[in-house]
Order: structure tokens, then sequence, then C-alpha cells
């Protein structure tokens, strides 16, 4: 949908949110992997406005930070103290230095479901309708405690927005509310401002007080239903909250199992906006995507898995798997019960099986940690298999140390690689052998010690016993033999 680039975009982000009874403000909480606000602002940029100003007050300088750090280009006006949603625009528009000439967007800071195909449909219809102003409504099922749009029959413009508490029975029958989101000409509006009076009950200065200023000048006033009603949701506790994420989390699966993706229970799976998948990947019940992680084509992720920040090559397939800042290979094999911390690296077709966990390791193409071993701070070379129950020794009390095994090489079940030490290519290491020293290639490295029988022991030292009853059926020697 091509509109015109407005103007400017306020987003009204100053309240305190007293009802999610939280010490994070409330359009710092987070749904799908972005902050309410956030979700509001990337909406916004997608309009590609000449300016964007985030009108700012609890909690001053978390917010601002939270924006600035987010999103480059975007401006904040502190509002301190909130005296209406008026006065929050007047702050929003003053942060700009002169009125805007053009189309003046505003937008609530707590409506994360808001699309930018939304906000576009609202700009085209202020412009093809030749508007003052023009309020972004929707049709919803229940419209009790909403402020209703009342239309003028003939023409179709807006001619009040009446509160539930103020509406007759038959504008209580109307199911067209008012959202808090509105298009309009920037001049207008900056002229209309000046002209809102604060002699209400709560004593501040209403935005939609605006709209009566300019009807009653003469001006139209139109409105733009949402397609989806519940797009302008407000959050205003954690229960809403949660339900915001369900439906976002849905939206973010409807779109990728449409793009080829196959979500198995979508119930179950959650995602951030932030993850990106490549067709013919599979995601399985019970997982949890965030951060940047990406799922490559044919790729496999769960059931019972939670990647944040790991990228899974095409063709791999990781089960019941922890991940956090990981590159995955592709073809490779993860799980079940692995846990990758970050800085792993898994080559082509490479594996990390079965309780195995990898921080800051580097495992070559087509190399295996298969089974219950520990692998930090190392770089293993290619086509190795290392055996089961190895732990890499990394560090000794004060200093994280480097191991490094080479190539094509096979390392015996039970080992411990005190760091630092190389291990070369081509070498064998002998099962439960401690290697404390650089093994050359081609080597075979034995670090154990030599195996003493003690005959007779048990029949001495556990006379009696079923272990002695035992051995004695089995001509294992009695209590005389040395």
């Amino acid at each position: 949908m091509s509109v015109t680039r407005p103007a400017a975009v306020v987003v009204l982000a100053a309240g305190e949110g007293t009802r999610m009874k939280s010490k994070t403000p409330k359009v710092l909480h987070e749904i799908c992997g972005r902050s309410l606000v956030g979700h509001v602002v990337s909406a916004a940029r997608a309009l590609d406005p000449q300016e964007l100003v985030v009108v700012v007050g609890h909690a001053r300088e978390q917010v601002e930070k939270h924006v600035t750090d987010a999103f480059e280009g975007v401006r904040t006006a502190y509002q301190a103290e909130q005296n209406g949603t008026g006065h929050a625009v007047r702050t929003g528009l003053s942060e700009l230095g002169s009125v805007p000439d053009g189309v003046v967007v505003v937008v609530c800071g707590d409506t994360p479901l808001l699309s930018a195909g939304t906000l576009a449909a609202l700009v085209e219809t202020h412009e093809a309708d030749r508007n003052a102003v023009t309020v972004l409504s929707a049709e919803v099922p229940d419209a009790t405690g909403y402020g209703r749009i009342v239309r003028d029959g003939a023409n179709g413009a807006v001619t009040a927005i009446v509160e539930h508490k103020d509406a007759s029975d038959a504008q209580r029958a109307v199911r067209e509310i008012n959202s808090g989101v509105f298009a309009f000409d920037g001049r207008l509006l900056a002229d209309a401002l000046g002209k809102v009076r604060t002699d209400n009950s709560q004593g501040e200065e209403y935005l939609t007080d605006v709209l009566g200023i300019l009807r009653e000048a003469g001006h139209r006033v139109g409105a733009s239903v949402a397609g989806d009603h519940r797009e302008i949701l407000g959050i205003n506790n954690r229960v809403q909250l949660a339900e915001a994420r369900r439906l976002l989390n849905e939206r973010l699966l409807v779109a990728a199992m449409l793009a080829g993706v196959t979500v198995v229970d979508p119930a179950s799976v959650q995602v951030d906006v932030s993850v990106s998948f490549e067709p013919d990947a599979v995601v399985h019940p019970n997982t949890q995507l965030s951060g940047s992680t990406s799922v490559g084509a044919g790729a496999e992720v769960g059931p019972n898995s939670r990647l944040h920040d790991t990228c899974v090559g095409a063709d791999a397939r990781v089960d019941n798997t922890v991940a956090d800042g990981a590159v995955v290979g592709e073809g490779a094999s993860v799980g079940p019960f692995a846990y990758l911390r970050p800085g792993t690296r898994l080559g082509v077709r490479s594996k990390a099986g079965t309780y195995v966990e990898l921080k800051n390791a580097s495992v070559g193409e087509g190399s295996k940690v298969p089974h219950l071993s520990y692998v930090g701070d190392a770089t293993i070379g290619d086509f190795t298999n290392i055996g089961a129950a190895s732990v890499f020794v990394n560090y000794d009390g004060e200093r994280k140390h480097h191991t490094t095994v080479g190539s094509h090489c096979r390392t015996g079940s039970d080992n411990m690689f005190v760091a630092p030490v190389t291990v070369g290519d081509g070498v064998y290491t002998a099962a439960g052998s401690v290697i404390t020293k650089d093994v050359p290639p081609g080597s075979l490295a034995v670090a154990r010690g030599q195996q003493r029988n003690i005959e007779g022991w048990v029949a001495r030292k556990r006379p009696g016993s079923a272990a002695a009853r035992a051995a004695e059926a089995a001509g294992g020697g009695s209590a005389n033999d040395v």
C-alpha cells in the first residue's frame, strides 16, 4: 500500500501502568522478544515518517535509553507531568521545534498488536477522504467500557466519540469503538491543541477534544476501521499481556507456516518476532525459539527445545536441547538432552549427543562428541571421535585455558584433557587417561596407573557377604588365598 510519508509519528509512552504491579515500566514489558513500545515503534517506522517522537514520563531514563538503544533516529520528549493525552501530544510536537506540515499520526505505546498495514490504511483513508482528523476504529464483539464512534448517517463522517458511561441505549448498541490512534493534519492539530480546555473531572487535556474543536470549525472528522479488532488491544495488566503474547505468537506462526514451515503443534511453540525460518524447516512441540535464532531449510528443531540466538543449518536435527549463542552446522545432529552454551560452533554433519555440554567450543566437520561429555574452551578438528564421559578440564581456579584436538583422532572413554594441551592429528588415547601433556600426531597416549588384582580380598574383608558367597561359588578364591 502506497501512502504519503507522514510528517511525524508521536508515540505516547509516558504512563506508569500501575495495574501491571511491576517495577518495570508498562511499555517496557516484553512479548515475543520485543517491548510493548518497541512493537509500536517498529510498526510506526514502517511508515517511514520524517520524524518519530516517543513521549516519555514515568521511568524516563529507562524508557529513553531503551528506545534510543533499540531504534536509530527516534527522538524522545519528556512529559514531566502526565496532564492528559492532549498535553502529551503537545509535548511531542514541541520536540520537533516547528509545526509539522503534513500528516501526524498519534499512537499509543501499549498496543503491541498494531500492524504497519493498519497504520498505512489509516493514513490512506485520511488522505483519500481529505479529513482533518481520522480516528482508527474497530468493530468489537463486546464494546462495553469503550468510547463509541458516532457517525453521520449521510456521509459516514464521525460526529462524536461518546464514552460508555455517557452513551444512550442506542449509542451503546454501536460496536464501533475508538482505539486512541489518530491521523491528523499537522497544522490543524497544533492549532486545536492550543484550544483544548481542562475543565473536566480529571483536570487534564484530552486529545479527543481536538475532534470536536475541528468539527465545530467546519473540518471533516473520519474513521478508518481496522480489519482485525484485536490489533487495537491495549495492555493494562498481566492477563492482557499474556493474551497479547498468545495472539502475536499465533500471528508469527501462521506467517511461518504460510511461508513453508511445518509447525507440528502451534499451541505449544513460542517464537520471537526476530526468529527466522527457511522453507521446509520443521518445529516440533514444546519448543521455544528466541532472539536472532534462525532455522535452515529442512532442519528439525524439538521437541522440548529452547534455542536463543542460535543458528541451525539446513537439514540439521536438534532434539531436546537448550542452546544459547550457538551455531549448528548443516546436517549436524544435537541431543537429545544436550546443552550448547555461547560460542559453540558445530561443523557440517558433526554431532553433540546425549548429555553433552559444549561451551566456547568448535567441533569440526564430521566430528562427534556422542555421550556424557563436557567440552569447554576447545577446538576439535575434522572427523574426530571423542569417547564417552570425557571432560575438557579448562579451568585452573583462576583462568580458563584452551584445548586443541586434531583431525581424525579417536579418544578413549573417560578421558580428561587438562588444558592447556594439544592433541595432534591422527592420535588415539587410551580409555581412562588423564592427558596433561601435548600428544604428537599419530601417537597412542596412555596416561593411567597399572592395574593390580588382589585375589581373595572379598573373602577376607567381607566374609559371609553375598559377594563373598558368589565369588566362592564361582571359584573366586578363599580367605586363605594370597
